[in-house]
């Protein structure tokens, strides 16, 4: 497989590019993505045996089960970043090793409807809080421990909603693919 399929298969919405500025039309299309994911996934993957769901989304990657599970974890480790930072003065986050993380057993053995009705609760309080940030805790920000990077949570904003149609559309892209 050459090097541009596989940037395709790796990156189907391309890669995350923030734009500048960040407008109140990008803030309320962010939330719009992240309030109705959960549902979208859903939609996507329903009827799907297990087989399917043990299909890696491209050479090399995640099987769907991993996917969906791993969506879980980030969002739920995202939204505590929110509330870390509307709660405590620039707080250095905790970062996690997110590939370790999608090899562990629960991920293996836990049905993915329990990762589905998670996203759904967690998106609905996310949906909520999001809704409700002023123009100055949107500028407010976490420091990434691995880079010693400031990301605003309106950055972050921005990078959860790629994150959404990210791996939305590798679910989409291995449906596509195999005609199911």
């Amino acid at each position: 497989m050459d090097t541009s399929t596989l940037e395709q298969l790796r990156y189907p919405v391309g890669r995350f590019a923030l734009p500048e500025p960040i407008t109140s039309d990008h803030l309320a299309s962010w939330i719009k993505t992240i309030e109705a994911f959960p549902e979208r996934v859903e939609e996507a993957i329903h009827g799907w045996s297990d087989e399917q769901l043990q299909t890696p989304y491209r050479p090399e990657g995640w099987t769907i089960r991993q996917l969906v599970h791993h969506v879980a974890d980030s969002h739920m480790n995202s939204y505590i970043r929110f509330k870390w930072t509307l709660t405590e003065d620039s707080p250095t986050i905790k970062a996690y090793h997110e590939g370790a993380w999608a090899e562990l057993e629960d991920t293996h053995q836990t049905p993915i409807e329990v990762s589905l009705q998670l996203l759904k609760a967690l998106h609905q309080r996310w949906g909520i809080l999001l809704k409700n940030l002023t123009e100055e805790q949107l500028n407010w920000y976490f420091i990434h421990p691995e880079h010693g990077q400031k990301i605003s949570l309106k950055a972050n904003m921005g990078l959860y909603d790629w994150h959404c149609r990210h791996h939305l559309q590798h679910i989409l892209e291995l449906k596509k693919r195999k005609g199911w």
